[in-house]
């Protein structure tokens, strides 16, 4: 049977998020072991908890009004207060005051920590992209001291506990808030939170084990890249605090605008312009591609405004397989503008042999339709 996760609240099934945080917190004053030592109380306090996780996420939440219990197989204990998501009174605290709340200290963290990722954007033209390209880079990062090669220490020193943590990392203090007095905790100002000191620290990288550095790298594009992908190239990043494992160095393509063509995935797009006369008697025009090689575009007799030409194979290389794509070719017929006597007159005795044979076609249509019509109509005529 699922559980009344309302009812432990004391508010109705329809009520807004701002209506069960406030029931919670009501409660919460009520019967925080701090307040209320008493162990019903306690009990009572971790299914108030446990209620108010549940009712303020929505997933969950759907689940309790759809009639289920999320917590029925979320690896949850059997009894009703088994915990604020198995990890204690401590997440309430935090839901409220923060990390650290509840004097659930976490302890120290390493003083070595894996480097960050690193990120850079390489412009390429579109012939660099087809053909996949070799260059240099600069990169300001994080690299390994020289000096001390990552220990932090002058000359052996180690590193010692820490005297304003004793090793713990973290100070905690204790705060007064509506539900009574709180141990917080946060990291220790004097070590950063790691609980060691280094007694003589490097002169160099005063005892980060790492120091800032300009370098230049090979960075190896492959043939078929686009915009947006990345190549990665693993360990190159940025050197971690105390010497710590590099991270990985992202390399993101940025793809000029070309003049000729425009790219659609493997395939390529452009527009070629073909005089009306090759148009309506056909022609064939030779174009530049990628990777340095031409195509022949033919032109058949009859070709109209924004006719498309597919050439296959003269495309972009794929990424992985190496197989080119297409390139689609849309015809711009151009009308001439100016013409002069001789082209003007040639055109006018084609333009009256088009519009007789026109004519022709008309008057042949006509009657042969009129012919169809006449027996058509006789023959219903006589029965």
């Amino acid at each position: 049977m699922a559980r009344d996760y309302y009812g432990t609240l004391g508010v109705a099934p329809g009520s807004s998020d701002s209506e069960i945080k406030r029931a919670y917190r009501k409660l919460a004053r009520e019967l925080h072991p701090d307040v209320n030592p008493d162990e019903a109380a306690q009990q009572r306090f971790a299914e108030v908890s446990t209620a108010y996780e549940v009712l303020s996420d929505p997933e969950k939440r759907r689940i309790v009004d759809a009639g289920g219990d999320p917590l029925a197989t979320a690896g949850f204990g059997g009894g009703f207060g088994g915990g604020f998501g198995g990890g204690g009174l401590g997440d309430v605290f935090e839901a409220f005051f923060g990390a650290g709340a509840g004097g659930g200290g976490r302890g120290p963290r390493g003083r070595v920590q894996p480097g960050s990722d690193a990120l850079l954007r390489m412009q390429l033209d579109l012939d660099e992209c087809a053909a996949g390209v070799s260059k240099e880079v600069t990169v300001d990062t994080a690299v390994l001291c020289d000096v001390c090669k990552g220990s932090g220490g002058h000359d052996g020193s180690k590193p010692v506990n820490c005297d304003t943590c004793k090793g713990a990392g973290e100070i905690q203090s204790v705060q007064r808030s509506f539900l009574g007095q709180v141990m917080t905790s946060r990291p220790c100002p004097t070590c950063g939170g790691t609980g060691q000191t280094i007694p003589d620290p490097c002169r160099k990288c005063a005892g980060d084990g790492r120091v800032r550095s300009r370098r230049t790298m090979t960075v190896k594009i492959p043939a078929g890249v686009g915009e947006g992908m990345r190549v990665r190239l693993q360990g190159q990043g940025e050197v971690g605090p105390g010497g710590g494992p590099a991270g990985d160095l992202y390399v993101e393509v940025v793809q000029k605008p070309h003049d000729v063509f425009v790219r659609d995935g493997d395939d390529l797009h452009c527009t070629v312009k073909v005089p009306m006369v090759d148009a309506a008697l056909g022609a064939s025009l030779d174009i530049d591609t990628v990777l340095g090689g031409t195509a022949t575009v033919t032109v058949e007799p009859g070709t109209q405004p924004g006719q498309v030409t597919r050439i296959k194979g003269q495309g972009m290389p794929h990424l992985h397989t190496g197989v080119r794509g297409s390139v689609h070719v849309h015809l711009d017929v151009v009308v001439p503008t100016r013409l002069d006597h001789k082209q003007t007159q040639k055109l006018k005795q084609y333009k009256e042999v088009a519009t007789h044979e026109h004519l022709e076609l008309v008057d042949s249509q006509s009657a042969t339709n009129g012919g169809l019509f006449s027996r058509l109509r006789n023959a219903f005529a006589g029965r």
